[in-house]
Formats: C-alpha cells, sequence, structure tokens
C-alpha cells in the first residue's frame, strides 16, 4: 500500500510562504537547499506529516503535492501510465531516494518516492 509520508508546497516566492507557515502554524522550516527547504509539522510527542516548501518549477509554479512511498518505483510509474497518468518528471536519484512526479488521469500531480 502506498502510504503518504511527505508533502511540497510549491510557490514563486517561497521565503514568504515559509515565514507564513513557520508563523501561522509553528512549522519548524529549513533553511534553502537547492531552494526547498524542509519542513517539520510535528514534534516528538505529536507526529505530523513532514514536507518542504520550494521554488516551484515552470510546470509546477504553484500548488501542492503529496508523496506517495512506494516499494518499486519504475513498477508504480509503468501502472501509473496504463491506468491513465501522465508522467511529469521521470525517475531522478538523490543521495538516500527515488523521485518521480506524476499528473493523476483526472490533474491532480503526485509525487512517488521510493527510499534506498
Amino acid at each position: 500500500m502506498g502510504r503518504v509520508v511527505g508533502f511540497e508546497l510549491n510557490s514563486q516566492d517561497p521565503e514568504k510562504a515559509a515565514a507564513f507557515y513557520n508563523k501561522v502554524f509553528g512549522w519548524e522550516v529549513a533553511p534553502p537547499f537547492w531552494d526547498y527547504r524542509e519542513v517539520t509539522t510535528g514534534n516528538e510527542e505529536i507526529k505530523g506529516i513532514d514536507g518542504g516548501i520550494g521554488k516551484g518549477p515552470s510546470d509546477f509554479p504553484h500548488g501542492t503535492r503529496i508523496q506517495i512511498e512506494v516499494d518499486a518505483i519504475d513498477e508504480v510509474i509503468e501502472q501509473a501510465k496504463n491506468n491513465g497518468a501522465s508522467i511529469l518528471r521521470d525517475k531522478m536519484e538523490f543521495d538516500n531516494f527515488f523521485l518521480a512526479y506524476l499528473v493523476d488521469p483526472t490533474g491532480i500531480g503526485i509525487g512517488l518516492i521510493q527510499y534506498k
């Protein structure tokens, strides 16, 4: 089962967005790394779903995407395509995970993440 493990907020003014969510909701926002700020929404006592705030790319300048953890990202990408999804960004490799962005058949953007 794919479980939601994170979120991304895309903005053309990520500094302003980070300040807003910090002040209004008390989210801890890390300094930017590659124009992406990791966000912590909970603590040891009360867990939250963590995520990030970044400068939205031209293909997704504003909005929110959930990240769904999968065991086999290549298989899930193929299954998603076979069921009407479009691939926005194919599998990318990072130090500790693989990441891909899709758009479901109704136009909702999602991220797939496979941890190494």
